[in-house]
């Protein structure tokens, strides 16, 4: 069924979803609810079957049913037009990495590998369980969790490469944009709740020798059990910062040059096989590293991370760094944006002069998507004013300390081209790849073969 045009640009003006693929992200959702209820499946058994076939690739009745259990879990009412758009989705994903294959579009084993890690550390850490309890929960090892999801986010990898592939090229002008925003009925535009605008110069609280010597002493520590006999895994789990260590004991599997930082790559090219190193420093900490195996320019090793952490002493100095930029940015000196740019130390802000920005790039957060610690601490300030120095936890869990510059702020408003400019624009520009991607779908096809089961006919995705 052919949606009307104007109800089509709703859809991508409120929808988020639609935005970044619906077929990657609903993969994706399958993914991770397949993991986190798998232990809850053993109250209700369902025979397994193939639903779909796209070539050599296939979609079980499991992996809808978990997609659609993940939306049930957002609060979602239950609707089976929902269930056949989550296996459209699914749908399209086969077809992309059936498609990548023929075009010889590909993720390197690195970057499956790397992101599988993360991924693990990612269940781990949500479901509270240890390592031993999570075996239990899916009557699994470690080892084939990871590997049954190492197959999965790999398609969900080359999918979203293929995606990358067909729409990169896509862009939208200020004429389209507009045309788009009119078609849009005016009692049907969304309204929006409060929006503000807000930046922030971070510093993070250097490490004094102090503390990095108490770090090195502790490596250096489990060092020498490792050498009088003592398991290197058993003290990574035991010890090591690095989350993945908790299921890996510290490994790292095979990798490549360029896969891991200098650091860490320079000394595992300097050890022999079996060596254990001495203490050395990365970004992310203090290491000792063990080199399992080396063949070529590919190796594999085990390590312990510590972080060495800031005293009381290393934040003060951070928040009398702060102090001293604010008050200049207060007496008119120097500009915050400016500022924030040449000395902040927050990557993800500081090109934008700080400012904080939502998926789409745009500085205008919605009061209900900011982080609510900002949001706490903005509360309290007036428009146009900066913040006294504020200690934190940056997201990878440094200490660190912050200024906030609260620029402004927008009332609850019905959405328009002269507040909203940004949003509307990604709606859009969504749009026109949505229509590119369907497009693509209804070309592409016609390169594969795809059957779906006759219980799901009623969907008519083909159609």
């Amino acid at each position: 069924m052919i949606m009307l045009q104007n109800v089509k640009n709703l859809r991508f003006l409120i929808s988020r979803s639609a935005r970044n693929g619906i077929s990657v992200l609903v993969y994706s959702l399958g993914v991770l609810v397949s993991f986190s209820s798998a232990a809850q499946k053993g109250a209700g058994f369902v025979v397994d079957k193939i639903i779909v076939k796209v070539d050599n690739y296939v979609v079980l009745k499991s992996d809808l049913e978990s997609a659609y259990q993940g939306y049930l879990t957002n609060g979602n009412p239950p609707s089976n037009d929902a269930k056949c758009d989550i296996l459209n989705g699914i749908l399209i994903n086969k077809l992309m990495v059936a498609k990548a294959e023929i075009d010889s579009i590909y993720v390197t084993d690195i970057e499956v590998d790397q992101n599988t890690d993360q991924r693990m550390a990612m269940i781990l850490q949500n479901s509270g369980n240890s390592p031993e309890q999570l075996e239990r929960a899916y009557g699994k090892s470690l080892d084939e969790i990871k590997l049954e999801l190492r197959d999965q986010i790999k398609e969900q990898l080359v999918g979203r490469q293929m995606q990358t592939v067909i729409t990169k090229d896509i862009t939208i002008t200020p004429r389209e944009v507009r045309r788009f925003y009119s078609q849009i009925p005016n009692d049907s535009l969304p309204y929006y709740s409060s929006d503000v605008e807000v930046a922030q110069i971070v510093r993070k609280a250097k490490v004094s020798d102090a503390q990095k010597m108490e770090a090195r002493e502790k490596l250096m520590g489990y060092r020498e059990q490792i050498l009088k006999g003592a398991d290197l895994n058993d003290l990574a789990k035991k010890y090591s910062e690095d989350p993945s260590a908790q299921y890996n004991g510290g490994e790292m599997g095979y990798v490549g040059r360029g896969a891991m930082v200098p650091s860490y790559e320079a000394m595992a090219f300097k050890l022999k096989e079996g060596e254990i190193s001495m203490p050395f420093e990365s970004p992310f900490g203090y290491h000792i590293m063990q080199l399992i195996d080396r063949r070529g320019n590919e190796y594999n090793s085990r390590h312990i991370l510590l972080s060495a952490v800031p005293s009381s002493a290393d934040i003060e100095l951070a928040k009398e760094y702060l102090d001293s930029l604010r008050e200049k940015i207060v007496k008119g000196d120097i500009k915050f944006d400016q500022t924030a740019r040449e000395f902040s130390d927050d990557d993800n802000t500081k090109s934008r002069g700080g400012f904080f920005a939502d998926a789409d790039g745009g500085t205008k957060i919605s009061v209900k998507e900011i982080d609510p610690i900002v949001y706490f601490n903005i509360d309290s300030m007036k428009v146009g004013s900066v913040s006294r120095p504020i200690i934190y936890r940056t997201d990878d869990q440094k200490d660190a300390v912050r200024i906030l510059y609260f620029k402004s702020k927008l009332p609850p408003h019905q959405a328009n081209l002269k507040d909203d400019w940004h949003r509307i624009q990604a709606a859009a520009l969504a749009e026109k790849k949505d229509i590119a991607m369907e497009k693509w779908f209804l070309k592409a096809r016609q390169d594969v073969f795809i059957n779906i089961d006759p219980d799901y006919q009623y969907c008519r995705i083909l159609e």
